[in-house]
């Protein structure tokens, strides 16, 4: 049985991903004879709303769109996936967001986003949408929006009573600015050491930079370390969990999965650690798929991958 009612708020940017497949990723001044291509919804923001939604979460996206094709899809693949977008907002002037994806053999990739409608979220944009759903008890938030926006909205929900999750990416300077607005830090091994300024090279350093965020301000601390897992700092404690083995076809949108998953589970009251072991897993089923929306897996197959 799970708590599908308690109301999990994502703010952030909605994309369309253009994604390429190549040999490897060009390097400065050299071109690529790439392979598949294809259109995929994307977005961090909206990424991790559909990961809620099909992990068995309530999800209600707030974010903006242009008034164009791209945006029109969006909204009707929203629909589709049961997110509610009340907090979808349209930009008759600018375009809707897209990214450019490159992805190798090894599964890597490059991204390279312009953010349309994306930049033009405000914060008063973001207030009333929050208005709108006072009944929500988590709110999750990355970087892919003005930075005055991020902050009004950890502010504002933080005022309000809802537990903030921030997903640092794409991480920045400004984000320490933020930590005493934030439960939950949920960043990668690159944006943990621009945060800490401590290299990850193996458990133990990453143990040492959650120690050095969680001073900066921050309750508690989830670094994510692809193949390894994460590892979590809360409440003075230290724990690893590991990642399942999988064969890794494209990383995209892995940590929205991870993001969306962690929040599913703790707002139906799991432990921090419980949450992160069930966001390990669907993270790592999200791997072994092409795509950013199209590789995010639903609530059945992350149990079942649980008992294999």
């Amino acid at each position: 049985m799970y708590m599908r009612d308690r109301k999990i708020l994502v703010v952030g940017s909605i994309n369309m991903d253009m994604v390429v497949k190549t040999d490897h990723i060009p390097k400065p001044g050299e071109t690529v004879l790439g392979g598949e291509f294809f259109m995929n919804p994307g977005g961090k923001g909206a990424n991790q709303a559909v990961a809620v939604a099909r992990l068995g979460g309530h999800a209600t996206f707030i974010g903006k769109i242009g008034d164009d094709i791209f945006g029109k899809q969006s909204a009707q693949l929203f629909d589709q996936e049961g997110v509610d977008i009340t907090g979808v907002f349209s930009d008759p002037g600018a375009p809707s967001g897209i990214a450019m994806i490159t992805v190798d053999q090894a599964g890597e990739n490059s991204i390279v986003v312009a953010p349309g409608a994306n930049a033009n979220l405000q914060p008063e944009n973001v207030a009333e949408a929050l208005d709108k759903h006072s009944d929500g008890t988590i709110l999750l938030i990355q970087l892919e929006i003005p930075m005055e926006t991020v902050e009004f909205a950890a502010r504002y929900a933080r005022e309000r009573g809802l537990m903030v999750v921030l997903n640092p990416a794409p991480a920045n300077n400004l984000i320490p600015e933020l930590f005493h607005l934030i439960d939950v830090i949920t960043p990668n091994e690159n944006e943990a050491e621009m945060l800490s300024g401590i290299e990850i090279k193996d458990i133990a350093s990453a143990r040492e930079a959650a120690e050095n965020i969680i001073r900066q301000g921050v309750k508690s601390v989830i670094i994510t370390l692809g193949k390894r897992g994460a590892v979590v700092m809360d409440n003075g404690a230290f724990h690893h969990i590991p990642a399942p083995e999988v064969e890794t076809v494209d990383t995209t949108a892995a940590g929205d999965v991870f993001n969306g998953a962690l929040v599913t589970a703790l707002a139906e009251g799991k432990t921090l650690v419980e949450a992160v072991s069930f966001a390990c897993r669907a993270a790592a089923i999200a791997v072994t798929r092409f795509g950013a929306q199209s590789s995010i897996p639903y609530r059945n197959e992350v149990l079942l991958h649980a008992v294999k």
